[in-house]
């Protein structure tokens, strides 16, 4: 049974429990376990998150477990050299070893970082690059994986980074089955941004976001202006003027790049051809999401598609 553990200190962000709903979930699916999940820190017992309630743990253990996750916190402070000292032995030991939001400063810290890429909340990213420059920090990305290390943005992050480790552990088909048990509209890759499309824009007016949140979730359907606008229940000379005043942006560069973001997770996640792809994304046809992309990436679909295909497995 592969051993997985959540290591956590006072103060840590609770959202990070969240991640193990997903290996809690792979054990119910396969109908038989795969997982033994562990919430552990320095010394064992109570410890409280940042929202005010506690939690049991065990101590953490120098032989290490197959993977070993060191959850986020709130502020920053350096971790003590004892805590060091343990993550260092149990990581040594560990198949898999990883981070979500400032646990990587912890990981830092520990000297476990060296030539990796990584990546962590694009909030804490200034603070880490100025710390530690010589690590090579991408602070856009989702999640990273280089070789053992695993580095997450955190927050609810976590749970795509707890997917892809159960996606690399026991397949794909089982990652897809989960992400549906636990409603989750799409899967998110390694590579996608931390911010999305729909997060960017950030209208006020309500009558936008009703829009966009519809264009989010029919992006295979008719999208003019002036379905939108209709959706929106403002004239499409209406929607058109308020739609650029709130987001800078035309109603369709903003449906562009929502078909751009899901384009580019689609073809993260599956192994879809291209055809495909521009078909459930709502570009309709390959030679539409081409120039979309171009316009967004600097390079076409198929060569972004080759190169998560070939991205060496974790």
């Amino acid at each position: 049974m592969h051993s997985v553990a959540l290591m956590v200190y006072p103060n840590f962000q609770s959202l990070s429990l969240s991640l193990g709903s997903v290996f809690e979930c792979a054990n119910l699916l396969r109908g038989e376990p795969a997982y033994e999940f562990h919430l552990v820190s320095e010394s064992g017992g109570a410890v409280m998150t940042s929202q005010g309630f506690s939690v049991n743990t065990t101590p953490i253990r120098p032989q290490g477990y197959d993977t070993l996750i060191v959850s986020g916190y709130l502020e920053f402070r350096l971790p003590e050299a004892n805590l060091l000292e343990l993550v260092k032995a149990a990581s040594a030991q560990s198949r898999r070893v990883a981070s979500l939001c400032m646990g990587i400063f912890v990981l830092a810290e520990a000297g476990l970082l060296a030539g990796k890429r990584t990546t962590t909340h694009w909030i804490h990213a200034p603070a880490f690059s100025k710390r530690y420059p010589d690590i090579r920090l991408e602070e856009d990305k989702l999640f990273i994986v280089d070789g053992q290390v695993w580095t997450g943005a955190g927050m609810s992050a976590g749970v795509d980074l707890a997917l892809a480790m159960v996606e690399n552990d026991l397949g794909s088909d089982l990652a897809r089955r989960i992400a549906r048990k636990l409603v989750i509209a799409q899967r998110r890759g390694s590579e996608q941004s931390q911010l999305s499309a729909l997060l960017e824009l950030d209208p006020k007016s309500d009558r936008v976001q009703l829009a966009l949140a519809y264009a989010r979730e029919n992006l295979t359907h008719d999208l003019s202006v002036e379905a939108l606008a209709d959706v929106a229940r403002l004239s499409p000379r209406q929607f058109s003027r308020v739609f650029r005043e709130e987001t800078g942006q035309t109603p369709a560069k903003a449906i562009e790049a929502l078909r751009v973001e899901a384009a580019r997770a689609l073809m993260e996640t599956s192994r879809h051809p291209v055809e495909v792809v521009a078909r459930e994304t709502g570009f309709g046809d390959r030679e539409r999401m081409r120039q979309a992309f171009l316009r967004a990436f600097g390079q076409p679909p198929q060569v972004m598609q080759q190169a998560f295909n070939a991205a060496p497995p974790a």
